[in-house]
């Protein structure tokens, strides 16, 4: 494997399943390993699952580089330390689209691909503004509680589960509140962030399921014919009554179409 001096050391949980085929998740976008440990404990009957934090989230380091080249990076060494050479790679949202870069650039390191509510196409990046000017806006140095941070989150973020999951990335550090997502970094990767992570001749021709939610409008119906443009041999299952979350939303439900492929 090819690193560059980019490369950070990616902090990980161990959900179980020790000697059993490897499976890595990566989370999406504000989130962190944190986010499948239900599921993540599921599907650990069946596979050895690890967890992954990305930079810039969770306890992973921080760095000023936050691209799509990197985040593939720091994942090839993170694999190559736990001397994984390769493993099925589930990735949600922008940890999809990680996961799809990872499949059409290194194949030889993907036993199977699973990605999660999110398609190999442009995003609107503004369409996070309002979360990005919550966390901005809010004033750490009185702030007392996240419950307090989820009710002033109010008046740029209208879901409460939004302003929850938000919340999730405060930490209290000798009594005072802090942000453990690198905000300014993250802050100004959005407009590359919802880029297509693929180019338009990328394609990994290895076995790939797409667990879509039926009432996100991350991946529709529209975009399967671009999913098998890149992933010919793809399945794609649609979770009638899930949204962005398919594996929170209906964690049995997912866990069997996973289990399924």
């Amino acid at each position: 494997m090819l690193f560059v001096s980019f490369v950070v050391t990616l902090h990980h949980l161990d959900l179980g399943g020790t000697g059993k085929p490897p499976m890595i998740v990566l989370h999406g976008l504000l989130g962190s390993s944190r986010n499948w440990l239900s599921t993540g404990r599921d599907l650990a009957k069946h596979f050895h699952v690890f967890a992954l934090d990305a930079r810039n989230h969770g306890k992973s380091p921080h760095a000023p580089e936050m691209t799509y080249e990197v985040l593939v990076a720091d994942l090839l060494g993170w694999m190559d330390a736990q001397g994984l050479p390769k493993a099925v790679i589930v990735g949600h949202s922008l940890g999809g689209k990680t996961a799809m870069r990872l499949a059409c650039r290194h194949p030889e390191s993907v036993e199977r691909l699973v990605v999660v509510d999110i398609a190999p196409k442009d995003y609107d990046w503004t369409a996070h503004r309002g979360e990005f000017l919550a966390i901005g806006e809010l004033d750490l140095g009185s702030l007392q509680s996240r419950q307090e941070a989820e009710m002033r989150f109010e008046a740029r973020v209208d879901n409460l589960g939004m302003r929850k999951f938000l919340a999730t990335n405060l930490v209290q550090v000798d009594g005072r509140w802090r942000w453990q997502i690198n905000v300014p970094v993250l802050t100004e990767a959005m407009p590359g962030l919802e880029k297509n992570s693929l180019s338009p001749d990328d394609q990994f021709a290895g076995p790939a399921l797409f667990i879509l939610g039926g009432r996100s409008r991350y991946a529709e119906e529209r975009d399967h014919d671009l999913i098998r443009q890149h992933f010919p041999a793809a399945r794609i299952g649609v979770i009638a009554d899930s949204g962005h979350n398919p594996h929170m939303d209906k964690r049995e439900e997912f866990v069997r179409l996973l289990l399924s492929a």
